[in-house]
């Protein structure tokens, strides 16, 4: 019987994209809702979130762009879509609220983008993309919640726009470990590199020189 890991390998999957020239940092959904078990945090989320606070000081220090994003809907439901059909307790995420406030931890600065979207990919339906194009942006070093969800989203339509998503593994998390350590290993194999916290701060070190 073939390795599940052995498969991967024989039919090519699993090579490596690198870092380009040009980074920003996505952010994605670290709020206080993804931080809340009672909502929808739970799992390794507070740990993501501790770990990305190097993370987004070595991006400050560096000047890379950042962006922070956060799932959030109109007050009187009028933009809800089929994933509120699908989670209810969706209409809870109202944009301008505490819920849907990036932690304090890593408070977005002056100057840093902070996007509000609807769907689970950062680009979709979002201004994202050009933003990034017009700071001449090649790679995105993606954190946040959930693995399985936004993260996963974020990082394949990432790809298909032709950029290099960079998967940081200490700061993305998820409410159950199962459906997260399944998307990184997917993630790696089709989609992204996924590297740990240290390789990101010593790309981030080496630009600030």
């Amino acid at each position: 019987m073939i390795d599940k890991n052995d498969i991967y390998v024989a039919q090519g999957y699993g090579q490596r994209l690198g870092f380009g020239r040009f980074p920003a940092l996505l952010i994605i959904d670290l709020t206080n809702a993804f931080a809340d078990p009672a909502l929808f945090g739970g799992g390794n989320i507070d740990e993501a979130i501790a770990h990305t606070v190097p993370l987004l000081a070595a991006a400050r220090l560096s000047g890379v762009p950042i962006m922070f994003s956060t799932h959030a809907y109109a007050a009187d439901g009028i933009d809800h879509g089929l994933m509120v059909q699908k989670n209810h307790n969706l209409k809870r995420l109202v944009a301008g609220t505490d819920a849907t406030a990036i932690v304090a931890d890593l408070a977005p600065r002056d100057g840093e983008l902070v996007l509000s979207k609807r769907h689970p990919s950062a680009f979709f339906g979002t201004d994202l993309l050009g933003w990034l194009s017009a700071r001449n942006v090649d790679t995105v070093l993606i954190c946040g919640c959930t693995t399985s969800g936004c993260i996963r989203a974020t990082a394949v339509d990432a790809l298909g726009y032709g950029l290099r998503p960079i998967v940081i593994r200490d700061c993305v998390g998820d409410r159950a470990l199962q459906p997260h350590l399944a998307n990184l290993f997917d993630l790696e194999q089709k989609y992204a590199d996924v590297v740990p916290l240290r390789a990101a701060l010593d790309h981030l070190a080496a630009r600030s020189k």
